[in-house]
């Protein structure tokens, strides 16, 4: 395993929670292909409240009845490949935000429980 250090490209995608790609969630298809392509890191974070596109606001409160809550899928690697990796992108997010972001990375490896 390498370490990913110094200058990277994070890429952040927003869509909805019950955004799907073939019957699967659409984070999930974003994550494996990413794992896929080899990028460094994927993480997807759910929203407890916000709005896009369609202007209507979502949120987890009890009282809600909305379930669509937003989710943030955040990936980085250097921007060779991110770029590389971004017609995938173009090809699963049919409604959604796509932002780039130019980051400084630090990744320890290999560190034992006695380190």
């Amino acid at each position: 395993m390498t370490r990913l250090t110094g200058r990277a490209l994070r890429v952040t995608v927003f869509v909805g929670e019950n955004d799907t790609w073939r019957h699967r969630p659409l984070y999930t298809e974003i994550v494996h292909r990413a794992h896929q392509a080899g990028l460094a890191g994927a993480s997807v974070f759910r929203g407890i409240e916000g709005f896009g596109a369609s202007s209507l606001i979502h949120t987890s409160r009890l009282l809600s009845l909305s379930e669509d809550l937003p989710v943030a899928i955040v990936m980085v690697d250097t921007e060779e490949r991110v770029r590389a990796f971004l017609p995938q992108l173009d090809e699963l997010v049919r409604e959604g935000l796509v932002i780039l972001d130019d980051c400084e990375v630090i990744r320890y490896v290999g560190r034992g429980p006695d380190s």
